[in-house]
């Protein structure tokens, strides 16, 4: 896949979206922080059921320290592996505390220190916090990726580092979230809808649910 089609697949995808953004509800850098951490191996939706109970009670790193790991674990025990997210959102709040004043620190090195932290993880932050071009691959962007032709690779890092090398300039700060939605909403995993993509003439799967 060129760089014109690629220039025409985001296009569209903007013209679609014009703003696209994250599905977690949030209010601050801290609070999308722990929704990304409670999102691991969940969806979106029990993730804002569960943070929309714990945020008015607790929702910056002190008032969450606080409540400890037993207050916490009532409000996320709904999400899969609450025990060991709890756990690792306690230690964060302890860190942020101690090393950052309080605050979400915004490198990607600094934020991989955090427990239940990784390079997805990092790169949400970065790009839906901070506005930094970012594309963080998860399962639906590793699979559209992939399925389209816009970035082929064997793991989420090569299919990322792909992305960021190929797409033009001017789209990669909201790649991440087209992706992302594409995927979750249009190229879902078992049967994608293909009669309803709006990229359909230029993807490069080559198992399409409909003719072109």
């Amino acid at each position: 896949m060129n760089r014109e089609i690629r220039t025409l697949i985001y296009g569209r995808l903007q013209e679609n979206d014009p703003d696209p953004d994250t599905e977690l509800k949030h209010e601050s850098p801290f609070e999308l922080l722990v929704s990304v951490v409670l999102s691991a191996q969940a969806t979106d939706i029990s993730v804002n059921k569960a943070t929309d109970a714990l945020f008015p009670i607790a929702n910056t790193p002190q008032e969450i320290l606080e409540l400890g790991e037993t207050g916490l674990k009532p409000y996320i025990k709904s999400i899969g592996l609450f025990n060991t997210k709890a756990a690792n959102i306690i230690k964060t709040c302890r860190i942020i505390l101690d090393k950052y004043d309080g605050e979400v620190p915004r490198t990607r090195e600094e934020l991989e220190t955090l427990p239940g932290v990784g390079r997805k993880t990092a790169n949400v932050i970065l790009n839906t916090a901070f506005g930094e071009p970012t594309i963080a691959v998860d399962t639906h962007i590793f699979r559209v990726a992939n399925r389209t032709g816009l970035a082929t690779g064997k793991t989420p890092l090569a299919v990322e580092k792909r992305l960021t090398k190929m797409t033009p300039e001017e789209f990669r700060q909201n790649a991440h979230h087209w992706l992302i939605l594409h995927g979750r909403y249009v190229c879902k995993a078992r049967k994608p809808e293909c009669g309803e993509c709006i990229i359909l003439d230029f993807c490069e799967y080559r198992r399409k649910t409909v003719t072109t």
